[in-house]
C-alpha cells in the first residue's frame, strides 16, 4: 500500500507502522469515504465512528493490537477499529444475522479486547486488566477509549478513583465531542465545555510552534514551560490530578501529528494518564456534523443524495415515539407527571415531551441507577415519575428498583423501552431479562401491551394504579394514532383478555406477537381441526389467576410463548400457580446470549419462529406433521 488505499484489503495493522503522517491522512480520509458509503448500504452507528477516524488511526500507529489492549467504551465508535483490524470486507453484512457485529466482541477478533454495548465500562476493565498484567509480571499497554458522555456514568469514576490511587499505568483516552447520543448534561459536561469555549490554550500553542518551530531555544522553552501555562488556563482540570493522574490536553483529535506524538508521550509515562482528546462528531459529514439531537448518531440505510431513509413508513411511528407521546397527554392532565431519562431523549424518542414540557423533561446523563433512585425520591414527595429506559439498560438499576422504589411502594412508572429480541444491536442489547428480574420485586406491576390502543391504555391504568408499575414495548413501529386522554379506558389489574375462543388448548402470549399467533391458530383449526384459544397475558404481574384456574377446571393443556428469558419469565410464572394440574409447555429464550440479525431471523435461530410455535402445538395435540 502507497499513497491510494483499498480499505478492504486491509488484513491487520501492522502496515500503519510505516506510513509518515501525510499518508496516514490521506488513509483517514479514505476511511472516512468507505464508512460514509458503507453505513448508507447497511445503517448502523455513523457520527460517532466518523468522528473517531484519526484518533483510531493513530492508536494503531503507536500502539499494537492485539499484543497492547485497545479497550473501547460502548463501542458504538469502533468502526474505525475493525476496519483497521481486517473486517471491512465483511461490512456489507454489518449488524446482520451472521454477520458483523456492530460492536466489539472477542469471538469476532483477537482484536478486541473487552465485549462492550453499555457505557462506562471501559476504565473497569482496563484496571482489571492492567493488574493482571502486573500480577503475570507481563510487559504491554491498557488503553481505555471512553467518550465524555460515558465518563457522566457512575462505574468511570469509580474507576478512576481506585486506578489513581494506586497508581498503576493506564492509558485512558478521552474522546471529548460534546455528545453521547443526546447532548450530554451535568458537571462533567459543563467542565469540558469551558475547554471546547476557551480555545486559548491550543491556538497559542499551535500559533507559537508554526511562528518559532519545536527545535529553536525558544521553542524548547515553551515546551518546558507549556505545563504551567495549560494549569493557567485550565485549572478547572485539577480534579485528575487530584485523581492520581497525569492529565495532557486536549489536543486536536483530528491531528494525526499530534495524536501520534501525544501516544509515543504516553507509553513514556508510568502511572494512570488520561489523554483529553477533542474531535466532532460526524466529521466529514455535513448533516451529522450540524447535528445537535443525536439523529445522525445512528442511522437507518439512508440515500446519500437525498440523505433520506430508505423506505420509511409515514403512518407509523417507534413505540418509543408513542409512549413519549402519551406521556404528553398524560401531563396536559397529571401534574404529579414528569419524564426522567437517562442520556436517551433521541434514543427514547422524548423530543415531543421536552417540547411540550421542558420543565418535567430531566435528563440525568448515563447514570440509570441515580435515575431510578432519583424518581423515588420524586415520588416519596407526592410525584409520579415516568422513567424512560431500555430493557437492557435498567440491568444497571436492579438494586435501586428494588431498594429505592418497590420495598417502599412508590409511585414510579418505568417505561420499559426495546423489550424482547431488539435485533440489529445484538447481545448486548437484547431486552430478554427485565421479566425475570422485575417479577419477584414486591408491590411492582409488570404490564405488556399488545397494540397501540392497549398500550395508551396502560399508560392511563398506571397512574391510576397506587404503587411501582412497568410496561414493557418492543423496538419497532406501530400504527401512528393520536392520543385522547378522554378515549383511554382503565384496564382492570390483573386482569387478562381472551382474543380468540377455543377449548383444546390454551396458548398465552404478550406483545404485538400476538397479532401473528391468531392468524397463525386460524389456519392451524383450518388445516387440523384444534380449536386453540388464544389469551392475551397482558398482566405478568399479577397474573390472572381465576383464568388460570378456569384453564385448570376445563383440563386445558397450555402453551406459553413469550421473548424473554425463558427463566423467571411469564411461562415460570403460569407454571408456578398451575404446577402439575394440567400440563404447562413453555417457548422462551434459552440460556444463552443472542447474537444480532433481523428479528425473524434470529427467532428462527432460537427455535421462536411461528413454525416452531405450530411444530409445539401440533406436538400438544399428539399430531405429527
Amino acid at each position: 500500500m502507497k499513497n491510494k488505499f483499498n480499505v478492504q484489503e486491509i488484513e491487520n495493522p501492522d502496515f500503519i507502522k510505516s506510513l509518515s503522517i501525510k499518508e496516514l491522512e490521506s488513509l483517514s480520509q479514505e476511511i472516512r469515504e468507505f464508512l460514509i458509503d458503507s453505513v448508507s448500504k447497511t445503517g448502523g452507528h455513523f457520527s460517532s465512528n466518523l468522528g473517531a477516524v484519526e484518533l483510531t488511526v493513530a492508536l494503531h500507529k503507536v500502539f499494537n493490537s492485539p499484543v497492547d489492549k485497545l479497550i473501547w467504551d460502548v463501542g458504538h465508535q469502533a468502526y474505525v477499529h475493525k476496519i483497521l483490524t481486517g473486517r471491512a470486507k465483511d461490512f456489507q453484512t454489518l449488524r446482520k444475522f451472521m454477520g458483523m457485529s456492530g460492536f466489539p466482541d472477542p469471538e469476532e477478533s483477537v482484536h478486541d479486547a473487552f465485549i462492550a454495548g453499555h457505557a462506562s465500562t471501559s476504565i473497569s476493565v482496563g484496571v482489571g486488566m492492567a493488574y493482571a498484567r502486573d500480577f503475570h509480571n507481563e510487559n504491554y499497554e491498557v488503553v481505555s477509549i471512553i467518550g465524555d458522555g460515558s465518563l457522566t456514568g457512575g462505574l468511570a469514576f469509580e474507576a478512576l478513583n481506585h486506578i489513581g490511587n494506586v497508581k498503576k499505568k493506564l492509558i485512558v483516552v478521552l474522546n471529548d465531542n460534546d455528545m453521547s447520543i443526546s447532548p450530554n448534561v451535568g458537571f462533567v459536561s459543563s467542565l469540558f465545555t469551558t475547554f471546547r469555549r476557551n480555545n486559548t490554550y491550543i491556538n497559542v500553542e499551535k500559533h507559537l510552534r508554526e511562528v518559532v518551530g519545536t527545535k529553536s531555544p525558544l521553542g524548547r522553552l515553551i515546551a518546558k514551560t507549556k505545563s504551567s501555562i495549560k494549569q493557567l488556563v485550565f485549572s478547572e482540570l485539577q480534579p485528575f490530578e487530584a485523581m492520581g493522574f497525569k492529565y495532557f490536553g486536549p489536543i486536536d483529535g483530528h491531528n494525526l501529528q499530534d495524536l501520534v506524538r501525544t501516544f509515543e508521550y504516553a507509553k513514556k509515562v508510568d502511572k494512570p494518564i488520561i489523554i483529553h482528546v477533542k474531535t466532532i462528531k460526524g466529521k466529514g459529514f455535513a448533516k451529522a456534523e450540524a447535528d445537535t439531537d443525536g439523529s445522525w448518531h445512528g442511522v437507518s440505510p439512508f440515500d446519500l443524495q437525498s440523505e433520506e431513509v430508505v423506505n420509511k413508513k409515514s403512518d407509523t411511528i417507534s413505540w418509543s415515539e408513542h409512549f413519549s407521546r402519551g406521556m404528553v397527554e398524560i401531563s396536559n392532565h397529571q401534574n404529579r407527571a414528569a419524564v426522567i431519562t437517562p442520556a436517551m431523549i433521541h434514543g427514547s424518542a422524548l423530543y415531543d415531551y421536552l417540547k411540550a414540557f421542558p420543565e418535567r423533561l430531566i435528563d440525568v446523563g448515563i447514570a440509570e441507577g441515580h435515575a431510578v433512585t432519583m424518581a423515588g425520591g420524586m415520588a416519596s414527595q407526592g410525584m409520579k415519575p415516568f422513567v424512560s429506559i431500555y430493557s437492557s439498560f435498567i440491568q444497571r438499576a436492579y438494586d435501586q428498583i428494588e431498594h429505592d422504589v418497590c420495598l417502599s411502594n412508590l409511585n414510579v412508572v418505568f417505561g420499559i423501552d426495546r423489550a424482547g429480541i431488539t435485533g440489529a444491536d445484538g447481545k448486548t442489547h437484547q431486552g430478554i431479562y427485565d421479566i425475570a428480574m422485575l417479577r419477584p420485586f414486591p408491590n411492582i406491576v409488570l404490564m405488556m401491551p399488545k397494540d397501540a390502543i392497549e398500550a395508551f391504555n396502560m399508560l392511563y391504568s398506571a397512574y391510576l394504579i397506587d404503587g411501582p408499575v412497568a410496561i414493557r414495548y418492543p423496538r419497532g413501529d406501530v400504527p401512528k394514532i393520536e392520543p385522547n386522554y378522554y378515549d383511554w379506558k382503565i384496564i382492570p389489574l390483573g386482569i387478562w383478555e381472551v382474543l380468540r375462543s377455543g377449548d383444546k388448548l390454551a396458548l398465552i402470549s404478550i406483545g404485538p406477537f400476538l397479532k401473528e399467533l391468531i392468524s397463525l391458530t386460524d389456519k392451524i383449526e383450518i388445516t387440523y381441526g384444534i380449536n386453540i384459544k388464544v389469551i392475551n397475558g397482558r398482566f405478568i404481574k399479577p397474573i390472572d389467576t381465576e383464568m388460570l384456574d378456569s384453564l385448570i377446571d376445563q383440563k386445558m393443556k397450555i402453551l406459553v410463548y413469550e421473548e424473554a428469558s425463558l427463566i423467571g419469565g411469564l411461562g415460570s410464572a403460569v407454571l408456578e400457580y398451575v404446577g402439575d394440574k394440567v400440563p404447562v409447555h413453555r417457548m422462551g429464550v434459552v440460556d444463552a446470549p443472542i447474537a444480532h440479525g433481523d428479528v425473524e431471523q434470529v427467532l428462527q435461530s432460537i427455535g421462536l419462529s411461528l413454525c416452531d410455535v405450530e411444530k409445539e402445538i401440533l406436538n400438544m395435540a399428539g399430531i405429527k406433521k
